[in-house]
């Protein structure tokens, strides 16, 4: 890692303690620094309660989300050599929210078992993505961008369907999920992409040399000695999984996997794969859109989602209109 880079890493770091801190400290009643302070390690039996119980959980599931979404983001975009590779746009994230409303809407299953439903229906989404775009044995980027567009699009209305088919009281709440939010997240939700981030991220971590390589195409990584297809198909696996288990603990957080990586990338200026980079940026656009959806001054309650929706819509505008996927 340049020196550039760790500086951003650790800056980045910095102002997610100095944002996380503050997030504990907003809400319908407003804490102190010392009464956070007295909530973390006990002492106060209301402020513990508050932070403990509802404020550190949701700060929590936004900074891990978003470093699984920005390291998901960065290892499609490089396997996929397409800026608009990345799980929310080639559906991956949509697949796992299929098999999470599965749960939901029609078999009412606990937090486990919509973990469990996000994490397969979002590797059957990947494996039917990866078998539509390959081709004489390999995959193409372009193709699995457009490949995974049209199976998201099916998904999507499947996921309409299920919310009209289903029961009401489940079909709002599935609809409220689906919105992407951090609001009313607890432990339950922290856990899961904790362990998975905590099992994937050293299996990436391994790869990222022959990812680096591979960026310089499949022939000359083969040359080199790098089995192209198997370290795909590992760092492909790992990041279906991390944005299905982001998926599962926020619902469909749109566009933070995408716009993640390229401001890493664009920050740090490394030709390098930005997977620590980019998980950092990711933690820091969803924490920072947590806080701004509760400081805003309309005192509304918005999903997260919307505004990270809003925010990549004009992120994806500018992209095409400078023409950078290609």
């Amino acid at each position: 890692m340049s020196r550039r880079a760790l500086g951003i890493c650790l800056t980045l770091g910095a102002l997610l303690c100095v944002a996380g801190a503050y997030a504990l400290t907003i809400g319908r009643l407003t804490l102190s620094a010392e009464a956070v302070w007295q909530g973390i390690v006990g002492g106060d039996p209301m402020a513990e309660r508050i932070v403990r119980t509802i404020r550190l959980p949701r700060v929590l599931t936004a900074v891990l989300v978003g470093y699984a979404l920005g390291a998901s983001g960065a290892i499609f975009q490089s396997v996929s050599r397409n800026a608009l590779g990345s799980p929310d746009v080639i559906g991956f994230t949509t697949g796992a929210a299929s098999g999470a409303l599965v749960q939901i809407v029609l078999l009412d299953g606990g937090r486990g078992a919509v973990v469990l439903s996000a994490i397969l229906g979002g590797l059957a989404t990947a494996l039917l993505v990866y078998g539509l775009a390959r081709v004489h044995g390999t995959v193409k980027g372009y193709r699995l961008v457009l490949m995974g567009i049209g199976v998201g699009a099916v998904l999507s209305a499947f996921n309409g369907l299920l919310l009209v088919k289903g029961d009401l009281d489940n079909a709002v709440s599935a609809a409220l999920w689906l919105a992407g939010t951090t609001q009313g997240r607890g432990w339950l939700h922290v856990v899961p992409v904790a362990i998975g981030l905590g099992l994937l991220l050293p299996v990436m971590l391994l790869c990222l040399k022959a990812l680096n390589v591979m960026r310089l195409g499949d022939d000359v990584a083969s040359q080199l000695g790098i089995p192209v297809e198997r370290i795909r198909r590992i760092v492909t696996f790992c990041a279906v999984v991390l944005a299905a288990v982001a998926t599962s603990a926020a619902g469909p957080i749109a566009f933070i996997a995408l716009i993640a990586p390229q401001l890493a990338a664009r920050l740090t200026r490394s030709p390098n794969l930005p997977l620590f980079s980019g998980g950092l940026v990711g933690a820091s656009l969803l924490l920072g859109a947590d806080v701004i959806a509760r400081i805003q001054p309309l005192s509304l309650t918005v999903p997260v989602g919307l505004l990270t929706g809003v925010s990549g819509g004009l992120w994806l505008l500018v992209l095409l209109l400078r023409g950078a996927p290609r």
